[in-house]
């Protein structure tokens, strides 16, 4: 027996070695079945993971259906990656352009006002009659009548003149000379009398009646002519027509903006009448604090514009402004009361003329007074997704966006590089695909109607198809 069991074991030694050989060279075989009947606990483990993971799927998405995609007002825009720029956010207001916008007329006579033919806010243009001023200056009608006196002396003059010369030899010839001295001199009192009542506001037509003998006692005020000779750009009508339309350039139309005497008023020589605006050539003046000088004097350095937020009603119908605001202007002066300096840039306005009670109004999109936003750069951000604020939902550390798949909407986790009131900067580090549907606002309605949302929560009568568009059930009604 003993001699038996020596034999053998060699034997065994070697099935031994063979079968475990044998298992490790097929355990590509033989684990996978291990794994397919695992043990009871890990079984279970297994379980819940798989149901975790199914649970936070279904928690990251949300069914909709067309009526509540309507009542949301949900619209979605591709995103794709752009560059965008930090912004410092300063304050700006409207304001006239010094010696462009304004225009103050004043009486250049005392008189009495007999007639006024506009009133703030009407339209006008150079040329048009104001006011009619009744002359109480004693020293022009004292001028006028200088002027006429001299004027008739000097027809006697000449003739005085062709007299003698007609004797000439008979005479003496400092008669002669004496004579055209006499001329002379009338013809320089003539000249002063005529600018002094030019400067005054007469015209030439006027002259002539004064040195005929008919005074003037009432003197019209006018739009003055000047303006549109300082180079103010016309108002821009557009004619349409069957075929095309014609933007044509009409003469410069001012308001009155402001009058400051009343019908039978006496005024002065000198004293304002009214103030005449055209509001076409205005400027936007920003306010900044002292630490803030040297991003702007940065922004003129790189010829960097600003951009301006105008804060009109999303409605608006008027143009886009294609205009780049540079800083033209950094004042030098630091108001002692708020301690802010001031910087302006250039603003060209947009106008319409429309007709009221046969008369043409001229309606401005900017004003002056007008509050603004001026966003000043300071960072460039390059390869970002820039959304609207309200795209983006808040949750604690956690932000997220919507995508849409027809009436399925995702939630995706993602990085907020920058936010300011209009814009939420997105970083491009995956989360989110680059051209992905994303919802372009009531994010934080959405997140909160995925909150409270259970597991496939379907409006009753619908299913969702794999694309995920819902349709309402074929025997919904039935």
């Amino acid at each position: 027996m003993k001699v038996l069991l020596q034999l053998l074991k060699p034997v065994l030694g070697i099935t031994i070695f063979v079968l475990i050989a044998a298992g490790f060279v097929l355990r590509d075989h033989w684990l996978p079945l291990l794994e397919q009947n695992p043990s009871g606990a890990d079984r279970q483990a297994a379980a819940s993971k798989k149901s975790g993971n199914k649970k936070d799927s279904e928690q990251q998405k949300i069914i909709l259906s067309d009526q509540a995609i309507a009542n949301l007002e949900l619209k979605v825009k591709s995103a794709l990656p752009v560059t965008y720029w930090k912004t410092l956010q300063v304050p700006g207001m409207i304001v006239d352009r010094p010696g462009r916008s304004d225009q103050r007329v004043i009486s250049p006579v005392d008189g009495v006002v007999e007639k006024m033919n506009y009133f703030p806010g009407d339209t006008v243009r150079p040329g048009d009659v104001l006011y009619t001023i009744r002359i109480l200056s004693e020293t022009l009608l004292q001028t006028q009548t200088n002027l006429f006196k001299d004027t008739q002396n000097m027809v006697l003059a000449e003739q005085k003149r062709k007299r003698l010369e007609t004797s000439r030899g008979a005479i003496p010839e400092a008669r002669i000379i004496e004579a055209a001295n006499e001329i002379t001199r009338l013809k320089v009192a003539i000249k002063g009398f005529q600018q002094e009542l030019l400067s005054r506001g007469f015209s030439q037509q006027q002259l002539q009646k004064i040195a005929g003998g008919n005074f003037i006692r009432e003197l019209d005020i006018l739009v003055p002519d000047r303006m549109t000779k300082s180079g103010l750009p016309g108002t821009s009508v557009v004619m349409k027509t069957s075929n095309k339309e014609v933007k044509l350039e009409t003469s410069p139309t001012f308001e009155v903006q402001e009058c400051d005497v009343d019908l039978g008023q006496q005024v002065k020589t000198g004293q304002m009448l009214c103030l005449l605006a055209n509001h076409r050539l205005l400027a936007i003046e920003g306010r900044a604090f002292r630490n803030e000088t040297q991003l702007l004097e940065r922004n003129v350095r790189e010829g960097w514009p600003v951009e301006v937020d105008f804060q009109e009603h999303a409605s608006s119908d008027w143009p886009a402004v294609n205009q780049f605001f540079l800083i033209h202007k950094l004042m030098n002066v630091i108001d002692p009361v708020n301690r802010t300096f001031a910087f302006r840039m250039p603003l060209e306005n947009q106008s319409r003329i429309v007709k009221q009670d046969g008369q043409d109004q001229v309606l401005w999109r900017f004003r002056p007074g007008q509050k603004v936003r001026l966003m000043i750069r300071v960072e460039k951000l390059d390869n970002v997704f820039v959304l609207p604020a309200d795209a983006v939902a808040r949750e604690g550390a956690e932000a997220f966006i919507f995508t849409q798949n027809v009436n399925t909407f995702y939630r995706k986790p993602v990085r907020v590089l920058e936010r300011d009131r209009r814009h939420t900067v997105i970083a491009n580090d995956g989360s989110l695909t680059p051209g992905s549907f994303v919802v372009q606002g009531s994010a934080e309605q959405l997140n909160r109607m995925l909150k409270s949302s259970s597991d496939n929560d379907l409006p009753p009568g619908y299913h969702i198809h794999a694309d995920g568009s819902l349709h309402k059930n074929e025997d919904e009604g039935k």
